[in-house]
């Protein structure tokens, strides 16, 4: 090894590597930067069974870093590098269960080892590991390792994001083709001379997005003087800021020339890539992945897609379980990750593993490569798209050929799923568009039940436009609304999900009725497409029955009174939406009932080509008017009865209007912009809560009062109104103003500040609260639960608690 010690940031390190001795049951000095002599303080040699920080990073697989005075706690095997007045790093070489060895530092400055020294040694000894893996041995002879170390001298940096500013040392400036006097410190002139098609990859490892963490290793191009391509190995270790975020990276690079592949290697990697680019889904990519990788004779092969943080196999070669452990047949389809943190953790660093005979794996994991096992993260967009185990019966030892083999397939099944996954997706649009694009259940409303069905067409495609929705309002009211877009295809599907989305927006916002059609159809003309839609809107008072419609180009609802009759409501309609951009949807009103049935269909129930579409309407009035009300989901089923073939979907929405049998308590105050009017308004609700006979809450009502009211006065203009309602147990304090921005509650706001606590005042005493639009501004609100006190017989208060 060179007589150079290693260099990092922050002076010289004297480094010792030990490799294992199994036979001996010790770890035996093969190579040091002082040549063949350990540094100060170190042993030539250590006892697996003795108690040292060198036994104990070899066995813990983590680093150890002890100062004096914890080297003169272990004794003989510390006494003389504590005595020395060193500090020593200790790192284990090698993945768990397959270790080869140690590697140690010393630190003569009496400082002891910062940040950056343990990041950059951490990286050293990654590359040692890497070399040794490459021998593919569970030993590796002394000298085989001096001489690799020998031919591959690092280069280190540090790139501070915060200023941009990079260090880098001699060694890594002579890498990248730069002389030390002319580096002026930026990254940009740091990898200028790289190959154009490698440098995305390597700026994305270089600056790291914020969910970036631990290591990060990239083999890339460099151009020379001459012109002539040389490959660089680069492996980065990110270091967090107090925030969470990236604040620094530490790199160290290497020569890869000597490690790239030769002819053979090259020519499989095309065949590799020219059959993956003809597998379409999910099972061809594993099905070619397999028969690739079965040719350098492995016995078992597993691709598998990442899902949260799981694995489903999605191939499996041989396809017999029985030729899989049992740990692998009992969770199937998943990898039993949670069970094989040595899988996991390779996922996690998204790095090539290769594990040979002897490597000591767990049984979930060792069983399916006992001769020798690869695991393969696949890289797609940035993340890892699932993972690729291959696995030989026979004793098994990876070249330097076959691990750039591997990870080069890595790459290029990684990109193949990804494609292919995507491929699947657009295969199910249909269905997935059908299942996303429609409400999957429909809210619980104060005084009615609401129920929806939708049918595909029994003939043809089965993607259509037809659409319902539901949508709460206020505290009171609720929007339902049934459309069709024209035609039967996905185009229709994704024009019915962005109006359905789009009205549900409006009707949010507070607008009126004929306001939200209008702006649905402007919309809709925007577009430019050639599709319309029909739709009606229907807005309801749930606690009056007083009903606002607006038809466009739609059937008009059908309704069933409290004494049996149904009749068609006439709704005076607009066209259909996407026709004309000044289009004008009047408005309709209707008071309904308790015990009425409200009915929103669309034409494939009531007109086909074989059903004229009054005579379509006539049955669903007659299947309206015979059906039984007690059970609103039958009713719906009863009315989808008589469609019978279907040449169109048929989507249907009904409304049983019950009434509410607590008939809320209302009062309403219109804040006066005084000086005083905090106080007018406490005092308008405290005789209104008197009135009430709230015995209790009416504390925490006055609070929620006076915040509300004054972040109002405070932070917007125009008039502010108060409102108060109360349901039972439960009253609400709504403030509502001209402004649409909603409050925010801050975050640098603790409860010792003078000012910002409103929002959090009405958060803790509050059950529940919230910001809604209303009418271009907004109304907040926050509900408590109060005790009521009521007469009893005697005429007496009694004071009833209902919680």
């Amino acid at each position: 090894m060179t007589q150079e010690r290693l260099r990092a940031f922050g002076g010289p390190v004297p480094v010792a590597v030990y490799l294992l001795k199994r036979e001996a049951g010790e770890l035996r000095l093969a190579a040091a930067t002082e040549g063949t002599e350990p540094p100060d303080g170190l042993s030539s040699w250590y006892s697996l069974s003795a108690r040292s920080p060198v036994v104990d990073a070899f066995q813990a697989g983590r680093p150890v870093w002890p100062d004096a005075a914890a080297l003169a706690a272990y004794g003989e095997t510390g006494a003389a590098a504590a005595a020395a007045g060193v500090a020593l790093g200790a790192l284990a070489l090698g993945p768990a269960g397959g270790r080869w060895g140690a590697l140690v530092a010393v630190d003569e400055s009496g400082e002891g080892f910062g940040a950056d020294r343990r990041g950059f040694l951490e990286l050293y000894a990654d590359h040692i590991a890497e070399r040794l893996a490459a021998e593919g041995r569970a030993e590796v002879r002394p000298e085989v390792l001096r001489h690799a170390m020998e031919r591959h001298r690092l280069g280190t940096f540090a790139l501070t994001l915060t200023t941009g500013l990079v260090e880098a040392d001699t060694t890594a400036l002579k890498l990248l083709g730069m002389v030390e006097g002319e580096f002026d410190g930026r990254v940009e002139s740091l990898f200028g001379r790289t190959v154009p098609d490698d440098l995305p990859a390597l700026m994305s490892i270089v600056e790291p997005t914020p969910r970036t963490a631990g290591s990060r290793e990239l083999e890339f191009r460099i151009r020379g003087a001459s012109g002539e391509p040389r490959w660089l190995r680069l492996r980065c270790l990110t270091r967090a800021g107090p925030d969470g975020r990236p604040r620094r990276v530490l790199g160290v690079l290497a020569d890869a020339s000597r490690l790239r592949p030769g002819a053979d290697e090259v020519s499989r990697v095309q065949r590799l890539s020219a059959a993956l680019a003809t597998a379409v889904t999910v099972r061809d990519v594993g099905h070619v992945t397999a028969a690739a990788l079965r040719e350098l004779g492995a016995e078992r092969v597993v691709l598998a897609e990442t899902e949260s943080d799981r694995l489903v196999v999605t191939a499996l070669d041989p396809p017999e379980l029985d030729a899989w452990p049992e740990a692998w047949r009992a969770a199937w389809p998943e990898v039993p990750v949670r069970d094989l943190p040595t899988l996991q953790a390779a996922l996690r660093e998204r790095r090539t593993e290769l594990w040979p005979l002897g490597s000591g794996l767990e049984p979930g994991l060792g069983a399916v490569g006992p001769g020798g096992l690869a695991v393969l993260p696949l890289p797609a967009d940035g993340q890892v798209a699932g993972a690729c185990l291959v696995g030989w019966a026979e004793p098994h030892e990876f070249d330097t050929e076959e691990r750039f083999l591997l990870t080069a397939a890595a790459g290029l099944v990684g990109q193949a799923l990804g494609r292919a996954r995507a491929f699947d997706a657009q295969h199910e649009l249909a269905a997935t568009l059908q299942r996303s694009l429609l409400p999957r259940a429909l809210p619980a409303l104060p005084g009615g039940v609401a129920v929806a069905r939708y049918l595909p067409a029994t003939v043809g495609l089965d993607v259509g436009g037809d659409w319902y929705d539901v949508i709460p309002l206020t505290d009171r009211h609720v929007a339902l609304v049934i459309g069709d877009v024209q035609g039967h295809s996905a185009a229709a599907a994704t024009i019915m999900g962005q109006i359905r989305t789009a009205i549900r927006a409006y009707a949010v916002e507070g607008h009126s009725p004929d306001v939200v059609i209008s702006h649905a159809n402007r919309l809709l003309v925007g577009m430019e497409t050639d599709l319309f839609a029909t739709c009606c809107y229907v807005a309801m008072d749930m606690e009056e029955g007083d009903t606002w419609l607006v038809r466009a180009g739609h059937l008009p609802p059908l309704v069933r009174d409290p004494d049996g009759g149904t009749r068609e409501v006439t709704v005076e309609g607009g066209p259909p939406l996407g026709i004309l951009m000044d289009a004008e949807f009047p408005l309709t009103t209707l008071g309904l009932s308790p015990g009425t049935v409200l009915t929103l269909l669309t034409d494939g129930l009531v007109e086909s080509a074989s059903l004229p579409l009054e005579d379509g309407m006539r049955r669903v009035r007659d299947l309206l008017a015979a059906g039984d009300l007690s059970d609103a989901g039958r009713l719906a089923d009863t009315l989808l009865g008589g469609a019978g073939r279907r040449d169109d979907d048929v989507a249907l929405l009904l409304l049983r209007y019950d009434g509410m049998r607590v008939r809320p308590r209302r009062a309403g105050w219109e804040v006066w912009r005084l000086p005083n009017a905090v106080g007018h308004a406490r005092r308008f609700v405290g005789r209104t809560l008197r009135s009430w006979s709230v015995a209790d809450g009416a504390d925490m009502a006055l609070l929620i009062v006076s915040e509300l009211v004054t972040n109002a006065l405070v932070h917007t203009q125009g008039p502010v109104r108060l409102d108060l309602t109360l349901t039972g147990d439960r009253l609400r304090v709504a403030v509502s103003d001209s402004s649409p921005r909603a409050p925010q509650k801050s975050a640098g706001v603790d409860w010792e500040a003078t000012g910002g606590r409103g929002i959090l005042l009405v958060e803790a005493v509050s059950s529940a609260w919230g910001s809604v639009p209303l009418s271009g501004g907004k109304q907040v609100w926050g509900e408590i639960n109060v005790m009521v006190a009521e007469p009893d017989e005697a005429g007496n208060a009694n004071v009833a608690s209902i919680t």
